[in-house]
């Protein structure tokens, strides 16, 4: 697996490596989020259809789809740095029961040399005046691109909703050890960046999958909405497997909350922390 940057004084072999890399990755594939900056063709489109498995137990959205559709790097965008984010955090307004499809609304606050603020409002795409979510984070730059570089064609999933689809944990290659500590594997491609490290992606998928089972383990049920959702990536994650520790507490008013941190085994280091306020349904 290459770092892309150690390609950056050869143009071509950088933009080769760059969509191979960009269209392997299952993060955005999977979701089904197109980018307007970097697909062929996504203009305009911020719309990200909303299945089965998008859903926690109680029908309400999970977080880990809104997290990917609104990945808050800063403004930055592959064509034009390395990026890499430093902070995302969501608030569900709105458990969206009922709502079939989301619009990502982004907006570059304030971009930097190197540091960059972004956040987005996530809509009912049917119906724009019913705010699903609030997103917002903070991203840096890691490296210079090489000038000139191209949108890329998109390599899509079709993926058909049904009761049948598998939860994302197990297409992310997310599992819980016989320990308890959820997990993710080695690093992979598939799961990686273009730097060589663990994309945000499967991050949020096994951050939030450990936090709900902390949750429902500590109160004793699952009937659970995720309301509010911190995540601080402060180390690159580079060998794996990659494991989750975490705690639940009880807070007042019946919320839940929950503190992670994902620790990289292979490089013997903490790579990512994590907070969830859950409400109980």
């Amino acid at each position: 697996m290459k770092d892309i940057r150690d390609l950056k004084e050869d143009k071509d072999a950088y933009a080769a490596e760059l969509e191979r890399r960009w269209t392997g990755l299952l993060s955005y594939r999977y979701i089904g989020r197109r980018y307007e900056s970097m697909d062929i063709g996504a203009e305009g489109d911020g719309t990200v259809n909303v299945r089965r498995d998008f859903r926690n137990s109680t029908g309400g959205l999970m977080v880990a789809p809104i997290a990917i559709s609104s990945p808050e790097g800063g403004g930055f965008s592959d064509l034009e740095a390395v990026p890499n984010p430093v902070i995302h955090s969501a608030c569900i307004l709105d458990p969206g029961y009922d709502v079939k499809r989301i619009e990502v609304r982004s907006e570059t606050l304030k971009v930097g040399r190197q540091m960059g603020f972004s956040r987005s409002r996530i809509v009912d795409a049917d119906d724009p005046d019913r705010v699903i979510a609030f997103t917002e984070g903070q991203g840096i730059s890691i490296g210079e691109v090489p000038e000139g570089l191209r949108k890329m064609p998109e390599n899509p999933i079709e993926i058909v909703d049904s009761p049948d689809l598998p939860p994302l944990w197990k297409v992310f290659g997310a599992s819980r050890r016989p320990d308890g500590h959820w997990m993710l594997p080695e690093l992979s491609v598939e799961f990686a960046s273009p730097d060589a490290a663990l994309h945000i992606g499967p991050q949020h998928v096994v951050l939030e999958a450990a936090a709900m089972d902390l949750a429902a383990d500590f109160v004793g049920t699952d009937r659970l909405q995720l309301r509010t959702w911190h995540v601080m990536f402060f180390a690159r994650g580079k060998i794996g497997p990659f494991r989750v520790d975490g705690q639940a507490v009880r807070g007042a008013g019946g919320q839940i909350g929950v503190q992670m941190l994902m620790v990289d085994e292979g490089a013997n280091r903490s790579v990512t922390s994590g907070t969830a306020v859950f409400s109980i349904v």
